[in-house]
C-alpha cells in the first residue's frame, strides 16, 4: 500500500521539524543567533489516469485525471535574518550590529569567517579578538596605556591615552555583506561561511552603502520567539502522530486482506 511509505515520508519530515524547531529553542539565549524555519515539498505524482489524455475516439479530453501523491521531503532549512533584540551589557567592547552587515573574523587556518557575535575581548597583545580568541578584522591593537576605549556608530575604535587631549583612532572596523544571507554556510560558534550561494562579501564602513552601524556596550540577543516555537512544536507533534496513525490503519487494512479466504 503506498499509504504506508506516503506515511513515513511524513514522519521523517516532521521529524526533521522538530529537530530544526528544538535547535532555535536551545539557541535561544545564543548572541545574534538567527531561527531557523524547514521547508517542505511534495514528492513526485503517480498517474492512475493522466490529465488531459484522451477518453474516447471523438477527442474528448479527460478534465481532471487521477493522481496519487508519494508523500513530502524537506527542500530547505532556512534562516531567518530578522534583528534581534539588543541588550545593554556596558561591556566597552561588546558591540551589536544594528542592521545588515556581520563582522570579518580571522580563523586559524587564514580563512575569512563572520558572524554577528559582538561579544569582544582583548588578547594578551592587545588586539581586538573573539570570544575564542580569533582576530577580529583588519586587526586593531589597542596600546597598553590606553585608560578606556569608544567605538563610534561609524566603527572607529578611539582611545585614550595619558597625556593626550585627543583620543587617538586606533583603528576602522568593517562590517561585509552578502546578496543573500541565507546561502552563508554555518559552522557553529556563531561563525559563518561565504558559499556561492550567498555571493561574495561586500565590505564597507558601518552606516555606508547599506551597511547597519554598530553600538557598543551591547549585544544582539537571539531572535527566537519562544511562544511560537513552542505553538510550531505542538503543531509538528501533532502532524507526527497522525502520520503514525496512517501506519497503523493501512497496516489494519493489510491484515484485513490477509484474513480473507
Amino acid at each position: 500500500m503506498r499509504s504506508l511509505d506516503i506515511a513515513s515520508t511524513g514522519m521523517q519530515s516532521q521529524q526533521t521539524n522538530v529537530e530544526v524547531i528544538s535547535n532555535n529553542i536551545a539557541n535561544m539565549n545564543t548572541t545574534g543567533f538567527k531561527r531557523q524555519r524547514a521547508e517542505f515539498q511534495d514528492l513526485l505524482y503517480q498517474d492512475l489516469r493522466r490529465v488531459g489524455s484522451t477518453s474516447s475516439d471523438t477527442g474528448t479530453v479527460v478534465p481532471s485525471g487521477a493522481q496519487v501523491g508519494l508523500g513530502v521531503r524537506t527542500a530547505a532549512v532556512y534562516r531567518i535574518d530578522e534583528q534581534g533584540n539588543l541588550q545593554q551589557t556596558s561591556n566597552k567592547l561588546d558591540l551589536a550590529i544594528s542592521g545588515n552587515g556581520f563582522l570579518q573574523v580571522t580563523l586559524p587556518s587564514g580563512d575569512t569567517a563572520y558572524t554577528r557575535d559582538g561579544t569582544l575581548a582583548l588578547s594578551a597583545g592587545g588586539t581586538i579578538v573573539t570570544a575564542d580568541g580569533y582576530l577580529v578584522q583588519p586587526g586593531i591593537t589597542i596600546p597598553s596605556n590606553t585608560t578606556n576605549v569608544t567605538i563610534n556608530a561609524d566603527g572607529e575604535v578611539l582611545a585614550t591615552i595619558p597625556g593626550q587631549v585627543a583620543q587617538q583612532n586606533v583603528g576602522q572596523l568593517q562590517l561585509a555583506a552578502f546578496p543573500n544571507d541565507a546561502g552563508l554556510e554555518a559552522t557553529g560558534g556563531n561563525l559563518f561561511l561565504q558559499t556561492s550561494a550567498s555571493g561574495t562579501a561586500q565590505v564597507g564602513i558601518p552606516g555606508t552603502n547599506g551597511l547597519g552601524t554598530v553600538m557598543q556596550g551591547f549585544v544582539e540577543t537571539s531572535n527566537v520567539n519562544v511562544v511560537s516555537e513552542m505553538t510550531n512544536l505542538i503543531t509538528a507533534q501533532r502532524a507526527y502522530e497522525m502520520n503514525s496513525r496512517v501506519i497503523s490503519a493501512s497496516d489494519d487494512m493489510l491484515s484485513t486482506i490477509t484474513k480473507l479466504h
